[in-house]
């Protein structure tokens, strides 16, 4: 691609004043990762929002690939609170809210249904971050989220860290501390739009999936696991083998399918050493050639079709209708504190917390 921008302008459009704003004592901004081969992302330190991932297609066409918004008045009031950011102190789903540590109960806030998702209203993804650019390619986010915060326990110190290399990889390392025994599942909420982000943008429905798991866990009305650890084999669920997303999607004869309205499944991921680096999923958009494969420390990875997206208008005009976009989550599996038998989520003072997740973008001509 020929860059027709000005010196100092930004691949993705987007300006650092329009991310500016002091909420609660505390400065957001707009920070750009640049890579030497000329892509770029693009966040800001309001819930670690990813609001642009700029990658070339197989013509070598820029465009960004990830659901965001241009302005931080947007970001804060979007239609999807979780849009591309940051998620926690739980990811996913507890049900009812409600969670047992150590004998005693602790409710949380319901915001989904009879259930508690993705660390409440005022979880990760709607704090201020501290945050520091540390070279071109690398943005160091900071956050103590403080015991009681969202009624989880133990004043919980945690790092994020995004580096962006030179073979456009996107790398998110994550760590975390507590003084007291709490829960943590942390994840990132990318919403992935491979074909580019345009008005409408497109159905991720063509997309080609790859999944490194040979089991998932079933979910009852509301999206709680069952508690079953169900094989993959012999129903629309199974990715271990490249598929096409709309290929089954609308299979509503599989109750699971009907539930979620589409993919919306945590996936247990295969692997041989539990916080091993593995690959965890691949997905290839055809018409661009755009493809983005994906590992984690995590054990599962969920996947999210989008199928709850409303249209609602984001960055540049663009808009964001149902399916439009693709999430991989690597996380521990939902209600994980009321599941005895899922690897856990508590964290204990003395112990850290550590995740690292890397989404790579390529192209398949």
């Amino acid at each position: 691609m020929i860059s027709t921008l000005n010196p100092g302008e930004n691949l993705c459009g987007l300006q650092k004043a329009d991310f500016q704003k002091v909420i609660e004592g505390k400065q957001t901004d707009l920070f750009i990762l640049k890579n030497e081969s000329g892509a770029e992302v693009a966040i800001t330190n309001y819930g670690g929002a990813v609001v642009a991932i700029m990658v070339p297609d197989k013509d070598g066409n820029y465009a960004n690939v990830i659901q965001g918004h241009d302005t931080i008045d947007k970001v804060i009031n979007s239609p999807e609170p979780f849009l591309s950011t940051l998620i926690g102190r739980y990811g996913n789903r507890i049900a009812k809210g409600k969670f047992e540590l150590d004998g005693k109960e602790y409710q949380l806030a319901v915001n989904n249904g009879p259930n508690h998702l993705h660390g409440g209203p005022t979880g990760y993804h709607a704090r201020v971050w501290d945050a520091e650019q540390t070279d071109a390619q690398t943005l160091k986010l900071h956050y103590l989220s403080a015991d009681g915060e969202e009624g989880f326990p133990g004043n919980l110190d945690l790092t994020v860290i995004y580096s962006f290399s030179n073979e456009n990889e996107l790398k998110i390392d994550y760590s975390a501390t507590t003084d007291k025994k709490t829960l943590v599942n942390l994840t990132h909420h990318a919403f992935f739009s491979l074909s580019g982000l345009a008005n409408p943008t497109a159905s991720v429905e063509n997309n080609i999936v790859t999944i490194n798991a040979d089991w998932y866990t079933p979910v009852d009305e509301t999206c709680i696991p069952l508690g079953e650890i169900a094989p993959v084999e012999g129903t629309p669920m199974d990715f271990r083998t490249p598929h096409v997303v709309g290929e089954r999607i609308n299979d509503y004869s599989f109750r699971q399918l009907e539930i979620g309205k589409g993919y919306d499944h945590c996936y247990v991921l295969n692997k041989r050493e539990a916080g091993s680096l593995t690959y965890a999923a691949k997905c290839v958009e055809p018409i661009s050639g755009r493809c983005l494969e994906m590992w984690t420390t995590e054990p599962g990875v969920q996947l999210y079709t989008a199928n709850w997206l409303s249209g609602f208008e984001g960055y540049k005009g663009a808009t964001f209708p149902e399916r439009s976009a693709i999430c991989f989550e690597a996380q521990h599996f939902p209600d994980t504190p009321n599941k005895g038998h899922f690897p856990s989520c508590v964290l204990t003072p003395g112990n850290e917390y550590k995740q690292v997740t890397i989404y790579k973008f390529s192209v398949e001509k």
